[in-house]
C-alpha cells in the first residue's frame, strides 16, 4: 500500500497531477478539492489510495486525510465505485458531504452527477452512523449556497492567520447554525473570532 507520495508536481490538470518521487513521476488521480489547494513545482506530500482491479491499477491523491477518508468511507458503499466518489468530493467538500450524510440530505448528493435517489440514500443508510461515531457530532443542516462562499472565505481567511483548520469548521458550523443571516464574510470572521476566545 502506497500511503503517501512525496515531490514536485510536474504537471497539474483538474483530473491529475503527475508528482515527481525518486526518480519517478506519479500519476495520481485528484478531485478539484484537492486541485484547488495545491501548487505546481513545490514539494508536496498527497496522501494516497491504490485501487486494483483485474485490468488496472489507480492511485489517488489527497490535500488532507478528512478526504482520503471520506473516499474510502463512500467507495465502501455498493454501488459507489472511486469515479463516483472523486466526482461527488469534486462537487462538494469533504465536511460538507459529511454533514449531507449525517443530516440525511438526500437533495444536496442527489446533486452530485451519478447519485440517485436510491443511492443517496443507500449513502446514508451505510455511513451515517459511522461518521457520527468517528466524529462525535450531532447532525446539522447543510449550510445554503451563499453560505458555503462565505464560510470558505472566512475558513481561508482564519486558516491563513494560523488557526486549526478543523477547529476553525467548527466553529464556522455553529455560527452559520446561530445567525443564518450572516450578511458577509467579514461579520462572519468577526463572530468566528469570539467563538475561538
Amino acid at each position: 500500500m502506497i500511503t503517501y507520495v512525496k515531490g514536485p508536481i510536474t504537471k497539474k490538470t483538474p483530473t491529475y497531477v503527475i508528482v515527481e518521487a525518486g526518480g519517478i513521476g506519479y500519476h495520481i488521480n485528484i478531485s478539484l478539492y484537492t486541485h484547488a489547494r495545491i501548487e505546481t513545482n513545490v514539494i508536496v506530500q498527497l496522501l494516497t489510495y491504490f485501487h486494483v482491479k483485474e485490468d488496472s491499477q489507480t492511485l489517488y491523491g489527497f490535500v488532507e486525510e478528512a478526504e482520503r477518508d471520506m473516499f474510502i468511507k463512500l467507495i465502501s458503499v455498493s454501488g459507489i465505485g472511486p469515479n463516483t466518489a472523486r466526482i461527488l468530493l469534486s462537487s462538494i467538500t469533504p465536511q460538507e458531504a459529511r454533514t449531507a450524510i449525517i443530516s440525511e440530505d438526500i437533495r444536496t448528493l442527489n446533486a452530485v452527477k451519478g447519485i440517485g435517489p436510491k443511492t443517496a440514500k443507500r449513502l446514508i443508510v451505510e455511513l451515517k452512523d459511522k461518521l457520527l461515531k468517528d466524529s462525535g457530532e450531532e447532525a446539522t443542516a447543510l449550510p445554503t449556497a451563499t453560505d458555503n462562499k462565505l464560510r470558505e472565505e472566512a475558513l481561508s481567511a482564519l486558516t491563513t492567520l494560523g488557526f486549526n483548520r478543523i477547529r476553525v469548521q467548527k466553529v464556522l458550523n455553529k455560527v452559520l447554525k446561530e445567525n443564518p443571516k450572516v450578511p458577509n464574510a467579514e461579520t462572519l470572521i468577526k463572530l468566528a473570532l469570539k467563538n475561538m476566545a
